[in-house]
């Protein structure tokens, strides 16, 4: 962690995230390091499907026809974020944390992370097998971390 909070120090690169499954805990993850001021920009938690139509404009019927959590709202979250934070990367996590709350089409454990570095945006669609909210959160935030990484080099 202190290596990446360095490396984007060291690029000049700013973060802001959007979080849904995760709580906020990419947030306390990155500023729980010295450091992270230089680098961190803001953070959102808009776990509600209406904290997504009213902060980060998501279109509702993208909500309404794919589901808070798709590709597609993942995708409108990391793209609205940037409009906002004008931060160099930005991520934005959508997922089913469970214990409950999963379907068949959207079981426990999927996960969509968005990341969107100038022009260029990935979406990647995580199913983490260990069902326990904890683990998937934490999962989830590793997953992140690692491609703000990738983002970097």
């Amino acid at each position: 962690m202190k290596n990446l909070i360095r490396l984007l120090i060291k690029k000049k690169l700013k973060i802001s995230f959007v979080e849904s499954c995760t709580g906020g805990l990419l947030a306390s993850t990155i500023t729980s390091f010295s450091g992270a001021s230089k680098i961190f920009n803001l953070g959102f938690i808009t776990y509600s499907n209406q904290a997504k139509i009213k902060i980060l404009k998501v279109n509702k019927n993208i909500i309404r026809k794919y589901g808070a959590v798709s590709h597609e709202c993942c995708s409108a979250m990391v793209k609205n974020l940037s409009k906002i934070s004008r931060a160099n990367i930005n991520i934005s996590i959508t997922g089913i944390a469970g214990p409950k709350g999963g379907t068949r089409q959207k079981p426990v454990g999927l996960v969509f992370i968005g990341v969107k570095k100038g022009n260029k945006i990935w979406i990647n669609k995580c199913l983490f097998k260990n069902k326990r909210r904890s683990s998937i959160q934490r999962a989830t935030v590793r997953k992140a971390l690692n491609l703000i990484l990738s983002a970097t080099k």
